[in-house]
């Protein structure tokens, strides 16, 4: 059985709090308000050399019509479905309430083993307080302070013991990860359910739903990568609430640790300045990059509607037109398969390694047809060429002038390595160095 373990109770006992400490990091969105978590969120931890997966969910609300609470209660159960150990939080501050007694009732038909833990119990006071949920009935009660860690030590010891090997140390550490981007309700949660065939995010007509980064394992055509599905960016002076400033933080740090950007656009609404933003972020940390265009079920076709919607794009776009397009429809599942293979495709490409006689075969003839301009009565004669080994295709040009190199030329460089070898998607570098 898999090391997991999922972190379930009501909302706001510190859930969250206690999964960032297990993880060692600031995962998780934290915030005073109720109800902030709302899918399930992963990360993974180790405890005398024992590694673990960790599950953080929503607060658990029976009773309750809110949809979002409904929603939050179906990620609950799948947590505890996947998990091999589960810990039931608490709160001693609050003391014993009904939602804590309503979902002890879910929590002791698993047949699975249970630990409440009592947290906030930051004084030998509050730690007696805790032995009051020993009347839930359903075992061991473990006072703890997920704030300064207090306790963590004791509840982890006896969870351990029920994992039978040491786990994988960082199970994702060579996985390609994809990451989809964009505004709020572009379709990004429905298109990661869609490629699951089930509700690994929430999904509602509210905009916001997805607060924080979700990472999901995937595998499709015999290779495995990571999806993470992110929070809808807008622009800064729009975003009022503190939640919405950490969702977007997060967002944009799973664009930094991405391999490739599927920026999702909404079809209804086109190219948007916002869009522009993103696109430009992912050139910054050269991310592999494709746009996917959803919604387009919803678009009135003739003819040549595809092509204007591209030619529109492509203007916007300018230099920037070797970002590969898909047209989809999440809701119809249209294409959807072929966005990620062609995500698929992008990745490749970003690691391609050219030979360097490959690269001399090809580039140096077009040099030779047109040459760099004279500056100044000297003429720029490029010797040879050669990728570098580094994380997304650099190509350097050895030549006796490198500072004569305009961007122009640059440019003209950069379409004729396009044009002879397949980096569709990928940001491609170009250096000059004196030979």
């Amino acid at each position: 059985m898999a090391n997991i373990i999922a972190i379930v109770g009501r909302p706001n006992v510190g859930k969250s709090t206690f999964f960032n400490r297990l993880v060692e990091k600031r995962q998780a969105i934290m915030d005073n308000e109720s109800g902030v978590t709302r899918d399930r969120h992963y990360g993974y931890g180790q405890w005398t050399g024992k590694h673990f997966t960790v599950i953080d969910t929503g607060g658990y609300v029976t009773g309750s019509d809110d949809v979002f609470e409904g929603a939050i209660r179906g990620q609950v159960v799948e947590a505890m479905n996947e998990a091999s150990v589960i810990l039931f939080m608490t709160d001693c501050h609050d003391g014993l309430t009904d939602l804590d007694k309503d979902f002890a009732k879910v929590v002791r038909g698993l047949k699975k083993p249970v630990y409440i833990v009592a947290n906030k119990a930051d004084t030998a006071e509050w730690s007696y307080q805790s032995h009051e949920f020993y009347g839930l009935g359903i075992g061991d009660v473990f006072p703890m302070s997920a704030s300064n860690g207090s306790g963590t030590g004791e509840i982890l010891d006896e969870v351990v013991k029920h994992f039978e090997d040491d786990g994988i140390e960082d199970p994702d550490g060579d996985i390609p990860r994809i990451a989809i981007l964009g505004r709020p309700n572009a379709g990004k949660s429905s298109f990661v359910n869609a490629l699951l065939g089930k509700e690994r995010t929430i999904v509602t007509d509210v905009a916001g739903t997805t607060r924080d980064s979700i990472n999901t394992h995937y595998k499709l055509f015999g290779k495995d990568f990571i999806l993470t599905d992110t929070a809808g960016i807008r622009k800064k002076s729009k975003v009022h609430e503190d939640i919405e400033f950490y969702s977007v933080m997060r967002a944009l740090q799973s664009l930094q640790d991405s391999d490739v950007c599927i920026i999702m656009i909404d079809a209804t609404r086109g190219l948007e300045a916002q869009d522009m933003n993103l696109i430009s972020l992912a050139l910054k940390y050269k991310k592999g990059i494709m746009l996917m265009v959803n919604k387009w079920d919803l678009i009135e076709k003739e003819t040549n509607t595809m092509k204007q919607f591209v030619e529109e794009i492509d203007e916007k776009l300018g230099q920037l037109t070797w970002i590969p397009k898909m047209f989809t429809s999440v809701t119809e599942k249209k294409r959807i398969f072929q966005a990620i293979e062609l995500a698929v495709k992008v990745h490749e490409n970003r690691h391609r390694k050219v030979t360097t006689s490959q690269l001399n075969d090809a580039i140096l003839p077009e040099i030779e047809r047109y040459p760099p301009p004279a500056i100044k009565g000297k003429y720029v004669k490029i010797k040879y060429i050669t990728q570098l080994p580094t994380a997304s295709p650099t190509i350097a040009f050895f030549c006796n002038l490198p500072q004569y190199i305009k961007a122009p030329y640059e440019a003209y460089l950069e379409n004729k390595i396009r044009e002879h070898f397949d980096f569709e998607g990928t940001p491609i570098k170009l250096v000059f160095r004196k030979k």
